[in-house]
């Protein structure tokens, strides 16, 4: 009778075995779980500076913040810009730069350096893809507004403190890798200690003394023996109750029997136990190994960086479209109000270079003469194309192709920005001459060469920049068959057939042309054929000066209105900016260049 205790106490040990290791693996899943966050904060005796930097290595740690918790005295701007055009914003400016996250997660690394103590507010700054402004306290959520490397920067006016009370909630990447092997342990000891008695009892009611030999070894027992020994444990109770006491080898067989099914499932559940530990063992340890990916080890507090590379070296365009549309907007908006009130005032913050000549010139030709022609007007509604340099340095010239009312052909815009905390300026415009497409642009940005930069092409910016003043200025150029523009396109056909007309009615007056381009106005950009499309400036000069002592040549009115005088016995000049751009076929090929855009207007008109 001692076997059936034995293997109910053996069945209730694995039960609650079971039951314990079943309940742990639960509350590591529940109870015990870490939390799904952890909040790391920036240290707060740290110098007061007027703007502060968080990095790209703080927002790619663990997969980036899932929050980012600021606090500040009154109004300041968070601003979201590309590493190097951060860096150059801040240039000299004291400053903080979180740049890190400390080991147990808690903490901010912070480093502060010295310098100006003033730097303008980066509120409303064309380098920013975004901003948000807030008055005491802010709650971001950062999502990388494109691909590549990002910067996030703090400021309040650019002369107080900017905020240094930041605190970053990140995932929490901690796990319990033993939770899910303690449920499966668990699980499979009670349904061992729960099967074990019924186990046992099948096993032995299948017969609990085999024939022959016990164990399997031979003994020296005649033929005889062995019968009887076969008929007498053939009377014999199965759980071997009436074998007499003095059978010394009998009882240790069923001391055998009955505690063997026991012992069995206890080493088959034992086994189990040992080879599901040993690989959960093993997966935990391989869960903990670093990836060999490259990736930073937790708690390090930096990212593998991305392709596009290190801040200043992001093969990234200069504008992503959403600041493109802003721009393009902001200009539009200061160019339609100037228009409006016919004051040049109104174009200084987003206009500069030719296109503010030429529309100061308009608005003071149109006050007093009511039939000049108004400058065609700058519209943003339908954007086109644009050509958007991948050339990081200062200043960055971008060009867009816009359509709106009152533009009866796409318009040309080209647009600088002289260096980081400057907004970018129209600097002209120019409208797509008729039946003209404009050259096809690699998508993601392109490259911009430098001005006298051939390679590749049959022509270097400079050198088509001359070409066309030479086309402008001779009927019998040596560039004729060079540099042409499309059957319906009349803007060489004009400039030529206005000078030629010039010389042949004015019978009183000597008149020279000249077409001289303005290197510090031409940019030249990479097209997807190879070739390239330069735009730039050409300064086109008429003179005027009578044939003989005494001859007095009239004055057209727009010109006399900035020469001041309709008439001139000694001479006049009259200077024109013309906008144009030119496509140039890549090295090898047989078509020429060809005028893309143009359009001229006066800006300056004196008596010699």
């Amino acid at each position: 009778m001692i076997g059936i205790p034995v293997r109910l106490k053996t069945a209730v040990s694995l039960v609650l075995l079971g039951l314990l290791t079943l309940l742990a693996g639960i509350g590591q899943l529940t109870f015990w779980a870490p939390a799904e966050t952890v909040t790391a904060s920036a240290p707060g005796d740290s110098k007061a500076a007027p703007l502060t930097v968080i990095t790209q290595d703080v927002l790619t740690h663990k997969g980036g913040p899932r929050q980012i918790s600021v606090k500040g005295d009154g109004k300041f701007v968070l601003a979201v810009g590309r590493p190097d055009d951060v860096d150059a914003w801040v240039g000299k400016t004291a400053h903080n730069t979180i740049n890190g996250v400390s080991e147990d997660g808690k903490s901010l690394q912070l480093a502060g350096t010295d310098g100006e103590a003033n730097a303008p507010s980066p509120a409303g700054s064309d380098l920013w893809v975004q901003t948000e402004n807030a008055d005491g306290q802010l709650e971001y959520t950062f999502t990388p507004p494109a691909s590549g490397n990002w910067s996030l920067l703090l400021a309040s006016d650019g002369t107080k403190p900017a905020p240094s009370s930041v605190s970053i909630t990140f995932a929490n990447d901690a796990t319990m890798p033993w939770a899910v092997p303690l449920i499966v342990i668990g699980a499979i000891l009670i349904v061992a200690g729960a099967a074990l008695p019924f186990v046992s009892k099948f096993t032995k009611g299948r017969g609990g003394r085999p024939n022959g030999p016990r164990g399997g070894v031979t003994t020296g027992n005649s033929p005889e023996t062995a019968s009887k020994g076969t008929a007498d444990e053939t009377d014999k109770d199965p759980l071997g109750e009436d074998t007499p006491a003095g059978d010394a080898p009998a009882q240790d067989t069923n001391k055998g029997t009955a505690a063997g099914p026991a012992l069995r499932i206890s080493l088959v559940a034992a086994a189990v136990v040992t080879a599901l530990v040993g690989g959960t063992a093993a997966g935990a340890q391989a869960a903990e190994t670093p990836s060999p990916s490259g990736s930073a080890a937790p708690g390090s507090g930096s990212a593998t960086a991305s392709p596009a590379g290190t801040a200043g070296a992001q093969n990234v365009p200069v504008l992503v479209d959403a600041q493109l549309k802003r721009i393009l907007d902001q200009v539009a908006g200061a160019v339609a109000a100037g228009d409006a009130a016919r004051d040049a005032s109104k174009l200084a913050p987003r206009v500069d270079g030719a296109e503010l000549q030429v529309r100061t010139q308009n608005y003071k030709i149109r006050s007093q003469v009511a039939t000049h022609e108004a400058r065609m007007p700058v519209r943003s509604s339908k954007l086109l194309g644009s050509v958007i340099s991948n050339q990081r340095t200062w200043p960055r010239t971008v060009i867009a192709l816009t359509q709106g009312d009152g533009n009866v052909v796409p318009q040309v815009l080209t647009l600088v920005q002289a260096s980081p905390r400057e907004n970018y300026k129209l600097k002209s415009t120019s409208p797509l001459q008729p039946g003209t497409s404009f050259p096809a642009i690699p998508l993601g940005g392109t490259a911009q060469l430098a001005a006298g930069d051939k390679s590749g092409l049959q022509y270097s910016g400079t050198e088509a920049m001359a070409a066309l003043g030479d086309r402008l200025t001779k009927a019998d150029s040596a560039f004729k068959d060079k540099l042409v523009e499309g059957t319906n396109s009349p803007y060489i056909a004009d400039v030529l057939d206005y000078q030629a007309s010039t010389v042949k009615s004015g019978t009183n007056g000597n008149f020279t042309f000249t077409h001289t381009p303005s290197p510090t106005d031409t940019a030249v950009f990479r097209t997807s054929d190879g070739g390239a499309v330069v735009v730039g400036k050409l300064n086109f000069d008429f003179t005027s000066k009578p044939k003989s002592d005494g001859d007095t040549l009239t004055v057209d009115k727009a010109a006399a209105v900035l020469a001041g005088g309709d008439s001139t016995k000694v001479g006049l000049v009259q200077t024109f900016s013309e906008s144009v751009a030119v496509y140039i076929p890549p090295a090898g090929s047989t078509a020429p260049m060809k005028l893309v855009a143009a359009v001229r207007g006066l800006v300056g008109a004196s008596f010699q």
